[in-house]
């Protein structure tokens, strides 16, 4: 059976749609606070990888990512946790530097599922910070975004926007309800095992990406194995 325009089958088995995490599979992202220092030419200050500044800023994180948090009561609440080592000025320069690049080859690879009728999409666990930088149409108009891959995803949706978080069941199955389709017909491309075993659980197939190699050719390999491609 052949089929036409995004919602087609031919060739593809049962596959509609194939969405994409953004930090370590379509952008590269610091994935060390030292690391997102070094990008933003901020000083590092070994009590900001306490346990205990770790575990603080982890749940801050998480609830900036589910639009529980202001973006300046986000930062204050950050510079709180390091005792006045660093500013919240200081920490949204470097939160601001924590995109570094775009992986080679994904751009073209989303070119090639359009060309081939299958449609796409983002599932990102972010914040409205991060967002400004990757979707074009994030804020006022006439926004252009700093990493242009992200824009050619034809169904973009994130923690901050949805309220909800990976590898919660409830965010994969809000993505499938809001684009109309299946949990059977959507392959998903993460770095985060965690985020890989939830999107199976919610009935979806998904592939773990590793971030430290050629994320778009270990997608095409995929793509491949699942008759997408």
């Amino acid at each position: 059976m052949s089929g036409h325009g995004e919602g087609g089958w031919g060739g593809r088995g049962e596959i509609r749609a194939v969405v994409f995490d953004l930090g370590g599979v379509v952008v590269k992202i610091c994935r060390s606070w030292k690391e997102a220092c070094a990008a933003a030419g901020e000083p590092f200050h070994e009590i900001a990888m306490s346990p205990e500044v770790l575990a603080a800023r982890k749940a801050l994180v998480r609830r900036f990512e589910v639009d529980a948090m202001g973006e300046a009561e986000f930062f204050e609440a950050v510079a709180g946790t390091t005792g006045g080592l660093y500013s919240a000025e200081q920490f949204r320069r470097i939160h601001e530097a924590w995109i570094l690049a775009e992986y080679p080859g994904v751009a073209g690879l989303i070119d090639e599922l359009h060309d081939a009728g299958v449609t796409t999409g983002v599932l990102s666990n972010t914040n409205a910070c991060h967002w400004r930088q990757l979707a074009p149409h994030a804020s006022i108009a006439g926004h252009k975004a700093k990493f242009a891959t992200p824009a050619k995803v034809r169904h973009l949706h994130a923690s901050h926007l949805l309220k909800l978080a990976k590898p919660e069941r409830a965010i994969y199955d809000e993505f499938a309800r809001l684009v109309s389709l299946s949990p059977g017909s959507l392959l998903f491309f993460d770095d985060l095992e965690e985020n890989v075993h939830g999107a199976r659980g919610a009935g979806w197939k998904a592939e773990q990406v590793d971030h430290t190699g050629d994320t778009a050719a270990q997608m095409r390999g995929h793509l491949r194995t699942h008759g997408v491609l």
